[in-house]
C-alpha cells in the first residue's frame, strides 16, 4: 500500500488521469489525498469531478478536501454571492464543461458532493488542508477557521500547534523546481501547488504528487488540449 497526496486539478483531467493511472499506477489498497480545488481556471472541471467520484465509486481510497474555487462555486451556484470575482475568463469553461449557462443549473449531484467536502484531513504523521492554517490563533479555533484555512497565502508554520505532525497544503503556485528541492529535504510544512493549470509558465504547469512514506515527489507535465489562459 502507498500513501499519495496531490493538489490543485483545476479542470486538468488529462493530465490528472495520466497522473493516476500511468505515473502512480494506483491501485484500490492505496491511497490518494487530494487537497482540493478540482474546478475552474481549466478545461473540464466537469471531468475532473466525474473522475473522482467515478474513482471513489469503484473502491478507489481516493479522499478529497475542499479547497477555495471548489467552495466559491458551491457558492455561487447555491444563490450566496455573485462570483465577480474570477471573471468570465475563468468562468465560461466552467460553465461550458457543465453545458450549462448559469452557474445555478449545474446538476446537484456535483453541488451536493462538494459541500460533502471536509476542510482537512488529520493522518497518523500530517495534516492536510487546501490553503494553511492562522497559527497565531489557538490551535482549536484554527483548525475551526475554515477561510483562513481555504485562502491564506502566508503563514509562520509551528509543528507544536500540530502536535508534531508534518503539514501538506496546496493553494500557492510555486515553481516546480522549488517544490522537488523543499521535498528532498522533508520540511514540516510543504505546499505541493505546482500551478498544472498554468500551462504556458515553465516554471509551473506540472501537478505534483507526493508519497507521504518514501517523500518522492512525482511531476507530470501538462498533458490537455491546447486551452486559454494566462501565464501567471
Amino acid at each position: 500500500m502507498s500513501r499519495y497526496a496531490t493538489t490543485d486539478l483545476h479542470g486538468c483531467l488529462h493530465t490528472f488521469r495520466y497522473l493516476v493511472e500511468e505515473e502512480l499506477r494506483l491501485t484500490t489498497t492505496d491511497e490518494l489525498y487530494v487537497l482540493g480545488d478540482y474546478v475552474n481556471k481549466g478545461p473540464d472541471s466537469r471531468g475532473v469531478l466525474d473522475y473522482l467520484m467515478q474513482l471513489q465509486a469503484l473502491g478507489y481510497q481516493v479522499h478529497c478536501l475542499r479547497g477555495n474555487h471548489d467552495q466559491a462555486l458551491l457558492d455561487s451556484a447555491r444563490h450566496r454571492w455573485r462570483w465577480d470575482w474570477l471573471g468570465p475568463r475563468g468562468r465560461l469553461p466552467t460553465l461550458r464543461s457543465f453545458g450549462v449557462q448559469r452557474l445555478a443549473d449545474i446538476p446537484a449531484r456535483y453541488l451536493d458532493w462538494l459541500a460533502a467536502l471536509p476542510y482537512e484531513i488529520e493522518l497518523p504523521d500530517f495534516l492536510l488542508v487546501h490553503a494553511g492554517y492562522d497559527f497565531a490563533l489557538p490551535a482549536a479555533d484554527m483548525r475551526r477557521d475554515h477561510a483562513t484555512m481555504l485562502n491564506i497565502k502566508k503563514f509562520v508554520f509551528d509543528a507544536s500547534r500540530l502536535a508534531g505532525k508534518r503539514l501538506l497544503h496546496g493553494h500557492v503556485p510555486t515553481p516546480t523546481a522549488q517544490v522537488r528541492s523543499k521535498a528532498a529535504a522533508r520540511p514540516g510544512a510543504l505546499g505541493l501547488d505546482t500551478g498544472c493549470v498554468y500551462r504556458h509558465n515553465p516554471e509551473l504547469g506540472h501537478l505534483a504528487a507526493l508519497d507521504l512514506d518514501t517523500w518522492e515527489l512525482a511531476l507530470v507535465a501538462n498533458r490537455e488540449p491546447a486551452y486559454p489562459i494566462g501565464k501567471r
